[in-house]
């Protein structure tokens, strides 16, 4: 009976474990030429859960991804994010290290480094990773299953205990006297205490636990929601409203939206019609990003490209620069070109002056999406955003930001540059 039990277990302990990692990895397989096999599989997922209601929150992000976070505080919570990542990660796999090695040498018991302090160290820093990574890839979808993960994980602690203590006896429970669960003991006691006094019950501990753990995940991730929809620059016009990809765009906003709603009277912008909103994204014409709203080409097809490391290394180490840095950027790097003559020979308007500063451009592109809100009369601003939206890019607008003049007008599929899978709205 021992033999099923422990391997349900493990199957359920390194299930829990794998269910996040392909959550997680989700943004490293989008930019990587891996990123279709990926999504032939866990589209029609991420698909049904997008066309209901009541799933849909799922696939919606928390925090910003495409969209530079305009506010100190948000540009911490990311920077904490990497932080968290790569503490996460390299102590995993330090402290995973030890115990392995431990088995090969025969230590016994490990106690020595972290363990010392922590009795599960790996999960901690296990934890810690996980949400570092959902910091930076900020899906609902993801802390769902950290959430998972981390309350399998919990379970899988009180069984290891219980195992090393029927193995090692009184030297386990004096190892477990000196130290703590998760944390060191001087901070766990105390608030341990003040749980049971709560919760004095053990077998009720067990399962408030874990709930606590599910709840506080979760919810962190309403509020950070809330939060960034709060902070975001967004600019309002009759059926527009334009979100800043880059915060200092701000003020370019509203020239942007008088010069397209100027074109749409004159019936210079087919894909846009009076009765419906929409949202539209301003940002620099070669914003790197840009296929996760719509497909407006290939050098925005992140996975095609063979750049993938680099990116994925900026992504990390360099939160805030991969948002302004564009493809022809990275491809420059990689050549041994100068970044600033790639980017004005590749600019997507066909601009190539000598004189031309990209860091000063005036011209940006409004990508648009169209709204399908399902309520009478047009709504705007962050309710653009909101939950029970249906969001489908229609097109997308260059323009001139010192007079409002449109450059060109494009319509685009309905799909983005990774076909029909939903990706960030914010």
């Amino acid at each position: 009976m021992e033999a099923p039990r422990s391997l349900a277990k493990k199957i359920a302990a390194y299930g829990g474990i794998m269910v996040f990692i392909v959550m997680a990895l989700e943004v490293m397989i989008m930019i990587s030429p891996f990123a279709f096999f990926f999504y032939s599989v866990f589209s029609p997922i991420f698909n049904f859960l997008g066309q209901h209601a009541a799933t849909r929150w799922a696939t919606m992000f928390f925090l910003p991804h495409m969209i530079l976070p305009p506010t100190t505080f948000l540009q911490v919570v990311r920077i904490t994010g990497s932080v968290l990542f790569v503490v996460g990660l390299l102590g995993f796999s330090i402290c995973a290290l030890q115990v392995y090695l431990g088995k090969i040498f025969h230590w016994g018991i490990a106690s020595r480094g972290l363990y010392q302090k922590i009795r599960h160290p790996q999960y901690l820093l296990l934890g810690v990773w996980g949400l570092g990574m959902a910091i930076l890839w900020p899906r609902f979808i993801v802390l769902a299953s950290l959430s998972l993960m981390v309350v399998l994980y919990y379970f899988l602690a009180l069984d290891e205990e219980r195992r090393m203590q029927n193995q090692y006896g009184d030297s386990y429970r004096q190892y477990m006297n000196g130290s703590g669960m998760f944390l060191p003991r001087v901070i766990e006691r105390p608030l341990g205490r003040i749980f049971q006094r709560l919760v004095p019950a053990p077998a009720l501990q067990h399962v408030v636990i874990p709930v606590l753990m599910v709840v506080l995940v979760m919810g962190s991730g309403v509020l950070l929601r809330n939060i960034t929809l709060d902070s975001l620059p967004l600019t309002t016009g009759h059926n527009l409203t334009l979100v800043s990809i880059l915060p200092e765009d701000g003020p370019l906003a509203q020239e942007a939206i008088n010069g397209i709603d100027t074109a749409a009277e004159n019936g210079e912008i087919s894909f846009l019609q009076a009765d419906k909103d929409y949202l539209g994204y301003l940002m620099p014409a070669d914003y790197v990003m840009q296929g996760m709203i719509a497909d407006t080409g290939g050098h925005f097809h992140l996975f095609k490209q063979h750049h993938t490391v680099a990116l994925i290394t900026d992504w990390v180490l360099h939160p805030f620069a991969h948002l302004r840095s564009s493809p022809m950027t990275h491809m420059a790097a990689m050549h041994g070109m100068d970044p600033a003559l790639a980017r004005r020979h590749h600019c997507p308007l066909q601009i190539n002056h000598a004189d031309l500063n990209c860091d000063s451009c005036p011209y940006r592109r409004v990508i648009l999406v169209e709204i399908d809100h399902r309520q009478p009369g047009h709504i705007s601003g962050s309710g653009l955003l909101a939950g029970g939206t249906v969001k489908t890019p229609v097109g997308y607008i260059d323009l001139d930001t010192r007079n409002g003049q449109i450059v060109q007008a494009k319509p685009v599929g309905r799909g983005t540059a990774w076909k029909d899978v939903p990706t960030p709205d914010i």
